[in-house]
């Protein structure tokens, strides 16, 4: 959560960071953001596409000047999303999940305006000139060559996943790496277990609207029976109608807040994972400079042992902001998931308080019509 020593460090207000629109030119999502300045009245507002996003990511991850970097837990940027395969659910499905449904691009912005508030949040990440400079700067950004971070290297690196499975010296560590397997497994099902629901919900809408549409075909004035006949069917499109667009209204709670939750949730646990990872990554470095330092000659132990002390200097820096980072991640991801959860409720409720009275109208409205 936002704290007074990220907004220090910021000209703009993090908790005031909006994405207010977004418009499409071929594949290209330009996104207008808006925040407000600190201690002004003043707005400012900037025009991004995703590659100046990725820019900013990748001027997080190569701050490499910024004590204990390798220990932090970045919050994790979107995919890139590709409008021309908007049209082929599968694939857009298969790259953004629960972003690639709702109107206009609206779960995406949300995901990335998301994204700009926890970073200007974060008490070390804020201090990046490239955030400010992203969030008040009119010039784009995206065309500049962002650094790799040597680290960001290293948790992509094929042959490296094979430590993934390295005993840690340390307790407090193991068992966060232990329990972050289970927590990303589990919240990706979830994630996919809930898309699955809302992409049902969305099904039966269209479906509901087909039939509430044919019902109008049966309509005709032969006779007094077919009269009759017709006034049902009429009802009865108004009913089905009204399920089409309890189903509409559900699914979309589910998707603006539950389905948001677990997107981030799911994306954030692979974030942690690969901050273990790259900690994980020093401690082999170390155990292999320990042993070198051991089988080193005479002539040679002086420097290696004062190349080993530098190591573990780093190694238990990382582990130290590491163990922030997690204390401060468990706070957070509790209360972000506890707002998505109170508005998941707060939305079905209402929306199941208003379809509950709308179907006793069509009730009652049968019921006059049977007694007339």
């Amino acid at each position: 959560m936002e704290g007074s020593s990220a907004e220090a460090a910021l000209s703009v207000s993090a908790n005031s960071i909006r994405i207010t629109d977004v418009t499409q030119d071929g594949d290209v999502l330009t996104f207008a953001i808006a925040s407000q300045k600190l201690n002004s009245s003043a707005g400012v507002c900037v025009f991004r596409m995703y590659e100046d996003f990725d820019w900013l990511q990748q001027s997080l991850f190569s701050e490499e000047n910024l004590p204990g970097l390798q220990g932090i837990i970045f919050p994790p940027l979107p995919s890139k999303a590709l409008p021309s395969q908007s049209n082929t659910q599968t694939k857009a499905l298969k790259q953004l999940g629960f972003l690639a449904l709702g109107q206009d691009w609206q779960s995406y912005c949300k995901a990335l305006e998301f994204y700009l508030q926890q970073v200007a949040a974060h008490p070390t990440l804020c201090k990046c000139k490239a955030l400010d400079s992203f969030l008040i700067n009119s010039e784009s950004p995206g065309k500049q060559r962002g650094r790799k971070g040597i680290f960001n290297r290293l948790s992509q690196a094929v042959e490296e996943m094979r430590k993934e499975s390295h005993k840690d010296v340390d307790n407090f560590f193991q068992n966060e790496r232990n329990k972050n397997t289970n927590l990303a497994a589990s919240s990706k099902v979830a994630t996919e277990k809930l898309l699955d629901v809302v992409m049902t919900e969305q099904k039966l809408a269209v479906a509901c609207g087909h039939f509430a549409t044919s019902l109008h075909l049966c309509v005709n004035q032969d006779d007094a029976a077919a009269v009759a006949f017709s006034k049902v069917c009429l009802k009865l499109s108004d009913v089905i109608e009204a399920v089409k667009r309890n189903y509409e209204k559900v699914a979309s709670n589910n998707l603006s807040t539950l389905g948001l939750g677990l997107d981030l949730e799911s994306r954030y646990q692979e974030s942690e994972k690969e901050m273990l990872f790259r900690r994980t990554c020093k401690l082999i470095e170390l155990e292999t400079v320990k042993k070198g330092t051991e089988k080193a000659k005479a002539n040679k132990r002086e420097v290696m042992e004062a190349f080993q002390k530098a190591v573990e200097k780093e190694f238990n820096l990382i582990s130290s902001v590491a163990k922030q980072e997690i204390e401060r991640f468990h706070s957070s991801r509790v209360k972000v998931l506890k707002t998505f959860l109170i508005g998941w409720c707060e939305l079905q409720l209402n929306t199941a308080k208003e379809f509950a009275e709308l179907y006793s109208q069509h009730l009652e409205a049968c019921r006059n019509m049977y007694s007339e």
